[in-house]
């Protein structure tokens, strides 16, 4: 896309993902090698400052060298409502330095240990030199003792400027911020279920017990007394924004474009007034009368909350906006997606949706085209329609079991070029690497239902690492 949607959009700013960091060692060295401390000291800072050039909150609680550091370590940690702790292990330490840290804080814990460079010097190290490369010995003694005490165990292995060891740990700093989303989340749920999706129907107590997340219920109600005070000054700035950012086709009405608008700037209150981090809707309506009109008016403005990093998604799509968010906050867009056909000749699987979309994903500058019917819903008006990027994408789903528990289910493909229906929607075709029934098959049976986001990239590393912090399965087909 030529128009950078940042300026015109600007991003939903929310709560900065807080990383606890603790570092230590056995104090027992301390007194035996006097210039190991400054040495490890040094490597901390080094580690320290690459946290803190991270987007997000440290929380340092400095160096611990024992068991009696570590859990006064444990309770500032505690306090500070940490999204992730990580614990950099400089020198081989006893886990009773790390366990009452995990304990306590109640926080997950992902453990590090970055050696001062690639290989030591065999020729002049002596002891004391060679303890600063040894913090990998206690990571076994760590992973057993959290075994055994029913905490999930997570490490990062390396040394200090290693790039590889980096990205495995900016993987995990991503997982924290999907979790401090997801935890912070309001998500608005406005509307009813579209009659017959089962699969769409959720517990709304089951977020705020999985997540920590909070469902607000909204009515068309809550919109439409918004719509109803919007002047025609601001329905018409709201045009010009639109026109900035879309194609517009010649099949769009002028009154449909301006009722888009209206709703659009309605929408926006809605979403500040209930502090929302997404928005689920839908409503069938009758007749044309005022609901029904408020539910087809709400593609532009939901389009446009998407791309400012709140999902706003139809058909009363709780799950899938949540992974939108998912896909938001991890930096990969995401639009809502289903499947379209299967072509065989092209061996790829042709997906995307009606509605809503997510405009960061589009391959061009996106299109607003007039629709006098929208297939299996009531209604008309304008919808967005696009092309995805071509390359490497994701998708994320959430899948719900028999028992109530949620899964992350994803796949990674790739967007390749080639015919795509002009129906006002988005499109793409996606080659998975292998025959698109197949594909299909295998991913209807992992729990996934028939909606999902498609995030740029290939990002279910990032999506498995969060599932592993929030303490959902994750399923990749």
């Amino acid at each position: 896309m030529s128009t950078d949607i940042s300026t015109l959009l600007p991003p939903k700013v929310r709560r900065k993902t807080r990383i606890g960091l603790v570092a230590g060692g056995l104090g027992a060295y301390w007194p035996q090698f006097p210039q190991l401390l400054p040495q490890l000291q040094e490597s901390t800072r080094y580690v320290v400052d690459r946290f803190e050039k991270m987007d997000g909150e440290v929380i340092d609680v400095g160096f611990v060298s024992d068991a009696q550091e570590a859990a006064v370590a444990a309770e500032t940690l505690r306090r500070a409502d940490c999204d992730l702790i990580v614990m950099f292990i400089t020198t081989y330490l006893t886990s009773s330095m790390v366990l009452p840290i995990a304990q306590r804080a109640g926080v997950p814990v992902l453990v590090i240990d970055l050696q001062p460079t690639l290989t030591m010097d065999h020729a002049t190290f002596g002891t004391g030199e060679w303890l600063a490369y040894c913090g990998q010995c206690s990571i076994p003694e760590i992973g057993n003792v959290f075994r055994r005490a029913g905490i999930p165990f997570r490490s990062v292995s390396g040394y200090l400027e290693q790039d590889s060891a980096w990205e495995r740990i900016g993987r995990w700093i991503r997982a924290a911020d999907v979790r401090a989303a997801l935890r912070h989340a309001r998500h608005g749920l406005m509307g009813h279920v579209y009659p017959g999706m089962l699969d769409v129907s959720t517990d709304l107590t089951l977020l705020p017990a999985t997540f920590g997340s909070h469902v607000e219920v909204l009515e068309f109600d809550d919109l439409r007394v918004r719509v109803e005070k919007v002047t025609d000054q601001e329905t018409a700035a709201r045009m010009d924004l639109a026109r900035q950012i879309f194609t517009l086709d010649d099949s769009v009405v002028d009154d449909d474009f301006a009722w888009g608008a209206r709703v659009s700037v309605g929408l926006d209150r809605l979403v500040d007034d209930f502090d929302l981090d997404s928005l689920a809707y839908y409503h069938r309506g009758l007749d044309g009368e005022q609901h029904e009109r408020l539910g087809a008016g709400m593609i532009l403005g939901a389009s446009l909350l998407t791309a400012r990093g709140i999902p706003a998604t139809g058909e009363y799509e709780l799950r899938t906006t949540v992974a939108q968010l998912v896909t938001q906050v991890v930096g990969a867009g995401g639009s809502f997606c289903e499947i379209q056909a299967l072509n065989f000749e092209d061996n790829v699987v042709e997906m995307g949706h009606d509605g809503p979309a997510h405009l960061a994903v589009s391959s061009r500058e996106p299109l607003l085209r007039g629709l006098g019917i929208y297939h299996g819903k009531r209604g008309y008006g304008v919808s967005v329609e696009f092309d995805v990027r071509h390359g490497p994408v994701t998708l994320l789903g959430l899948g719900q079991d028999r028992d109530g528990s949620l899964a992350f289910v994803a796949s990674e493909g790739v967007v390749v070029p080639g015919p795509l229906l002009a129906i006002g929607n988005t499109t793409s075709r996606v080659d998975f690497d292998r025959d698109p029934g197949e594909w299909v098959d295998e991913w209807s049976g992992t729990g996934i239902g028939h909606h999902w986001s498609l995030s740029l990239g290939h990002r279910a590393a990032d999506y498995r690492a969060a599932a592993n912090l929030l303490g959902i399965d994750f399923r990749q087909v």
